[in-house]
């Protein structure tokens, strides 16, 4: 039975049914199948969509993660910046890092040591370019970021109007490029820039993302600024336990005020400061320097208390006739009151250096801790603290330069030559920016056949259109401020262009030679092999025709590291020998194990020839030690026919000097090679 509702509809929807076309109905239903479908799909897309937002939002968190916690677990900002360099690198598929810091004043970034590669190779010339490249605010896109505290990003860097570096970041493969501000409240601290080898468009997703690491490290740089802060403010050194600088200085000023008011009272300061200690830190590390560090305070504060002063305090007092302080580094300062005598000073400065002559154990190693001392005294008036340090630091910095491991007395005149010191230093730091070094070049002649086999690269200074500096004026300081490194870099790319650019001019059986001399500096650098093989392959020369020249001090300084070294330069195919041969301190238990390819006889043996049987003596045995050890000989300095005629003698096949010729600009070099064999 059926109520008169159910009844009802039935007989509405009846006409209904039996009214429409089949194939209506049909259409009908597609359609709705269709806003079906699409309606899954778009549901399916929101959800995929919401899944890869959600993974890329995870792998964002978990880098500002990753690098907050290496940032709180590291003491060093240097290691949080190159750590951070790494994972930025690696979550953006990106190539290259480097960190510029901000220079004081706040108008011009410095390139620093802190970089990642993920190819070395390609790195190599770019980071050499880039370290001799400071950036004016607003200049390249470092210097944008500097100039508008805000992240940036460059499409293409070659093709970029404001990018200084452009040409060698074309010869390097780079191309996009993206770089954004370490932030310490306002101010950038320092700007960490990307590269990769790919044109890319802006990716604002990601600048957004590097400027919130760029203030995450900011927070870290300015927590560790705080604890520097701290840290100079205590009173004595944490590493040493020894008192510092500041309460040095709170020690001396009272020794003046002391001086001003008892003429009869006389006190001195020593400034010892280490010899070659950076080579401990590069060579074994910086825990081992600290351990050398320690010991050398030890050691001189036990020297200190068996010292039999000229003049002890009075009997019963607290005080102590010296303070012995870390200033830095590896320079430490004793302060002697009570003097009797400014004689005592010296006597005192000659036991510091005696105690440091037995070997110290580093890791195992034996190192030698010798150090140069300087000395001031009260009898020259002082009005602070700062001038006396400044006038045995000047002491001290001319005894280093007489030889080291010995002591030197301060004198007025030493003021004049710290001047000129300065100003020479800061015009070499010109001539680096503003290119003006050259090279000239010298014959390297087969004795045989008085042929032209090759050449020594030497660097001049072109300081003015009328005046040439040779580089006994300004190596030794370029040395000490490490400039040096710039000056080799350039050398040895300019003197392997030349070389290259010769031998297709002159071409021959036996290709041109280049012989480089690389400085200690140099030779200690971390990634020595890898910028050479980067310049050799650049040059388009060939490796074996390259030489390179070191010195017998480089050679002991660490063994085990220079004989690594040696041979992988020899492996790329570049050859290595000993320049001035028998002026150093090589010790020939050990010569022996060098992969030399040639030794360089010095040339005051080889003018020594004439005068004494001594000298010919030397270079005899030069050349049989060399003979014994397959090694070739280059003698140095011949300047006369008589010289020639002994070496040949003596089967020394090959030599250099004024005998054939002096060092020559290129072209001059160009025209020896043009007339052939000297006759």
């Amino acid at each position: 039975m059926h109520d008169g509702r159910e009844l009802e509809l039935n007989v509405v929807a009846l006409p209904s049914e039996q009214s429409e076309d089949p194939r209506i109905a049909l259409l009908r239903l597609e359609r709705r199948v269709e806003r079906e479908r699409r309606a899954r799909l778009e549901a399916e897309a929101i959800a995929e969509g919401g899944t890869r937002a959600l993974h890329e939002k995870q792998r964002q968190l978990k880098l500002l993660q990753t690098i907050a916690t290496a940032a709180n677990e590291s003491s060093s900002i240097a290691d949080t910046l190159r750590f951070a360099l790494k994972e930025i690198c690696a979550f953006a598929g990106w190539s290259l890092g480097h960190v510029y810091e901000v220079s004081r004043g706040d108008h011009e970034l410095l390139p620093t040591a802190i970089w990642h590669a993920a190819d070395e190779a390609m790195a190599g010339v770019f980071r050499d370019a880039t370290l001799l490249t400071p950036l004016p605010r607003g200049v390249g896109l470092p210097g944008r970021v500097l100039a508008t505290g805000a992240p940036a990003w460059l499409t293409d860097v070659t093709d970029a109007t404001n990018f200084p570096r452009a040409q060698v970041a074309a010869a390097s493969g780079l191309r996009a490029g993206f770089a954004f501000p370490v932030m310490v409240g306002r101010e950038v601290a320092a700007v960490m820039e990307f590269f990769t080898s790919e044109t890319r468009e802006p990716d604002n997703a990601l600048l957004a993302l590097m400027a919130q690491i760029g203030t995450q490290l900011g927070r870290v740089i300015e927590r560790k600024r705080a604890e520097e802060r701290l840290v100079h403010d205590a009173s004595h050194d944490p590493l040493t336990g020894l008192p510092n600088r500041a309460l040095l200085l709170d020690r001396l000023n009272y020794a003046i005020a002391r001086r001003r008011r008892d003429e009869d009272f006389q006190f001195a300061l020593l400034f010892v400061d280490l010899d070659r200690f950076k080579l401990v830190n590069d060579s074994l590390g910086h825990a081992a320097g600290d351990v050398l560090l320690i010991e050398v305070g030890r050691r001189l504060q036990a020297a200190l208390r068996q010292e039999d002063l000229a003049a002890r305090p009075v009997a019963g007092a607290a005080s102590s006739p010296h303070t012995l302080a870390r200033l830095g580094g590896d320079e430490f300062i004793v302060l002697i009151e009570e003097l009797a005598h400014p004689s005592d000073a010296v006597r005192i400065g000659e036991r510091l250096i005696e105690t440091l002559a037995r070997p110290i154990t580093v890791d195992g190693q034996e190192v030698y801790a010798t150090a140069s001392v300087g000395v001031a005294t009260s009898t020259a008036e002082h009005a602070a603290a700062e001038d006396i340090l400044r006038d045995a630091d000047l002491a001290m910095y001319r005894a280093k330069s007489s030889g080291r491991g010995r002591i030197e007395i301060y004198d007025h005149g030493l003021h004049e030559v710290a001047i000129s010191r300065l100003k020479l230093e800061s015009d070499i730091r010109r001539a680096v920016r503003e290119h003006e070094f050259t090279l000239h070049y010298q014959p390297i002649v087969a004795l045989e056949s008085r042929e032209v086999v090759g050449f020594e690269a030497l660097v001049r200074w072109q300081r003015s259109p009328q005046e040439l500096v040779y580089p006994d004026r300004f190596i030794a300081v370029a040395e000490e401020t490490g400039l040096i490194v710039f000056i080799g870099l350039w050398v040895l790319r300019e003197a392997c262009r030349t070389a290259a650019r010769w031998q297709r001019a002159f071409p021959r059986p036996q290709p041109l030679t280049m012989s480089i001399n690389l400085s200690p500096r140099q030779f200690q650098q971390p990634d020595l092999v890898e910028q050479v093989r980067a310049i050799v392959t650049e040059a388009g020369v060939a490796p074996e025709t390259v030489h390179l020249e070191v010195t017998e001090g480089v050679t002991i300084d660490d063994p085990e590291r220079t004989i690594r070294i040696i041979e992988e330069l020899r492996a790329f195919g570049v050859g290595v020998g000993i320049d001035d041969f028998g002026t150093g301190y090589s010790s020939l238990s050990y010569i022996h194990r060098l992969p030399l390819d040639v030794l360089k006889i010095d040339r005051s043996f080889v003018l020594g020839m004439d005068a004494s049987g001594e000298g010919r003596q030397i270079v005899r045995t030069i050349m049989d030690l060399a003979q014994n050890l397959d090694i070739d000989v280059i003698a140095e300095g011949a300047e006369q026919a008589s010289h020639v005629d002994q070496l040949q003698a003596m089967g020394c096949h090959f030599g250099q000097g004024y005998f054939f010729s002096r060092p020559v600009e290129a072209a001059a070099a160009e025209a020896l090679l043009a007339q052939g064999p000297f006759k």
